[in-house]
């Protein structure tokens, strides 16, 4: 539990920082004034409540989303390499959405929500059905390969059909780089109820995956139904990765980084990879990585802001090339 408020701290600070650091700085006792209502300008309270605060909230629960995602994807295939946006998850959901603004014109998160999720269904089965031809059957390195080669694809066909329709990508641009930026109230409620009922699948399987990981037949000797675990776990990374890139746009390695730094943290609190524990500091640790992230890209360049998800993608590259080469070496 010490590890979990650490991380819930961790979370409340880097919130903090989100709302007081911009263009404009504002004193965190001037934050911290406006969010319990004392006195404070009217100025202040506009920027923190109508710009910042739905912008962090946004931040919060895609974090959440990604982390969860990210963490849970790794449990069920016993792959360090999974991320939605390695094992092209994240890259079927964007296929998906750019399709349905250019085709069907639905520009609401509630409305291209629902075509994010089969996309990521569909892009999930395609990489799974490749990783797994071939004598050998599936590994890890295989499986990243095959995800690399379906999103690169997906996202080659992607950007083929925006550069034919120019109102479409006027409007996948800046979505495509992963931002939190325009955030409006509105998104938050939306996305509220996708991201809630996919964590609670998510940690209700925590259990199970302690099992899963010594094995699909000792985890069936252990009394755990394995294919319906597989099942739920597949329902909460769609539900979580198609609502966070319908939101936010295909952001990428919050996934894949989240879930090593937990385990790392665990370790050195003398605590196994218990899933019960890494599942829930995975949900806190995501957001504070693409909040600082959003924070970095607002104040190195002002008064330009540079999107979180490119500086994410900055962590996240070097990370995953170092997990993939040790993830060969200890295959030779």
């Amino acid at each position: 539990m010490k590890l979990v408020a650490a991380a819930a701290g961790a979370l409340v600070l880097v919130c903090l920082l989100s709302l007081s650091l911009g263009a404009r700085q504002i004193p965190l006792d001037q934050v911290v004034r406006a969010l319990t209502d004392a006195e404070v300008s009217q100025e202040v309270r506009d920027v923190i409540w109508s710009v910042r605060a739905p912008r962090t909230m946004l931040g919060v629960l895609a974090g959440v989303a990604l982390g969860l995602s990210g963490a849970l994807m790794q449990a069920l295939t016993r792959n360090p390499l999974a991320d939605p946006g390695i094992l092209g998850v994240s890259a079927g959901a964007a296929f998906a959405v750019v399709l349905s603004m250019g085709l069907l014109g639905i520009m609401t998160m509630s409305g291209f929500v629902w075509f994010a999720f089969a996309g990521a269904l569909i892009a999930s089965i395609v990489v799974y059905g490749l990783a797994g031809l071939g004598r050998d059957g599936m590994s890890p390195v295989k499986l990243a390969l095959a995800g690399v080669a379906v999103t690169f694809l997906l996202s080659s066909v992607t950007s083929a059909f925006v550069l034919v329709d120019p109102e479409s990508l006027s409007r996948y641009r800046f979505w495509s780089a992963g931002s939190l930026s325009g955030a409006g109230t509105q998104v938050v409620p939306q996305l509220l109820p996708f991201v809630a009922v996919g964590a609670v699948l998510a940690l209700a399987s925590a259990p199970a995956l302690n099992s899963i990981a010594l094995g699909d037949d000792v985890a069936r000797g252990l009394g755990r139904r394995v294919g319906w675990v597989r099942v739920q776990g597949a329902a909460a990374v769609m539900l979580l990765t198609g609502a966070a890139v319908a939101a936010i746009g295909p952001v990428v390695f919050v996934g894949l980084v989240v879930p090593h730094l937990a385990r790392l943290m665990a370790r050195h609190g003398g605590r196994e990879a218990d899933h019960r524990l890494l599942l829930p500091v995975s949900a806190l640790l995501a957001p504070c990585l693409l909040l600082v992230a959003d924070i970095a890209g607002r104040i190195i360049a002002p008064p330009i802001e540079v999107q979180a998800g490119l500086l994410v993608a900055l962590i996240g590259g070097p990370f995953f090339l170092v997990l993939a080469r040790r993830q060969r070496l200890a295959q030779l």
